[in-house]
């Protein structure tokens, strides 16, 4: 039998589906860029904010290659990038990563969080005890980019917006906003402090963030519109 020949361009030269799914999204960063489109599309100095360790030669690298793959589409004559059906697939690949993160040791919470980065974990680490039937709205504002999430039976749902109009909006940007979802410290106390600031009904935002915690036993399902 003859023996297929190797393909120079692949990282993994396996017929392993795993290893078919990594040569096409497992270089440094790829993921990444992929979480960064999973809600809205973006410019290119726009999905680099999101990753501030990627120079722009890598982007531009990972960009071209993401598209090769079929998971990005370029859309030149508004120089935006968006996900394909295929590339938003990778939303439960990303949420499962998230999961597994919680089991292992050595995560630090006060690095650098993108807005899209804790919009997926809070998909990931909604409470479902504690949210039961509670039906809410609640609004993030990053200044430069804003998400509606949606609680109905159950179910969180989560969109990219221009502006949040919600009963409540927390304003911030991603760190500040994760210590407001998962820190100790109640909200009153972080926006005394300056932390954050909230417009609307500062009860009722209390009230939806104490639905979220570090805690894989607790995750709920969740729905992205994107």
């Amino acid at each position: 039998m003859t023996k297929p020949k190797k393909n120079p361009s692949l990282r993994y030269d396996e017929g392993c589906l795993a290893a078919h799914a990594l040569n096409l999204i497992g270089d440094r960063w790829a993921l990444l860029v992929v979480r960064e489109l999973m809600f809205t599309a973006k410019r290119f100095q726009m999905i680099r904010s999101g990753i501030p360790g990627i120079t722009a030669s890598v982007l531009t690298g990972r960009l071209a290659q993401l598209i090769q793959a079929g998971v990005i589409k370029h859309e030149e004559r508004l120089g935006i990038y968006t996900l394909t059906e295929e590339g938003k697939a990778l939303l439960p690949v990303l949420e499962e990563l998230c999961r597994w993160a919680l089991k292992v040791p050595g995560h630090d919470p006060s690095r650098f969080i993108s807005p899209t980065a804790l919009m997926i974990s809070m998909g990931v680490n909604l409470i479902a005890e504690r949210a039961g039937s509670l039906k809410a709205s609640a609004g993030f504002d990053f200044d430069t980019e804003a998400f509606e999430m949606t609680l109905c039976d159950g179910l969180l749902t989560t969109k990219a917006v221009s502006k949040a109009q919600t009963p409540f909006v927390i304003k911030g940007n991603g760190n500040q906003q994760a210590a407001a979802v998962y820190g100790p410290a109640p909200l009153s106390a972080l926006i005394s402090k300056g932390v954050v600031e909230v417009t609307g009904d500062i009860d009722e935002a209390q009230t939806f963030l104490s639905l979220f915690e570090l805690q894989k036993s607790h995750s709920a399902p969740s729905k992205n519109d994107r």
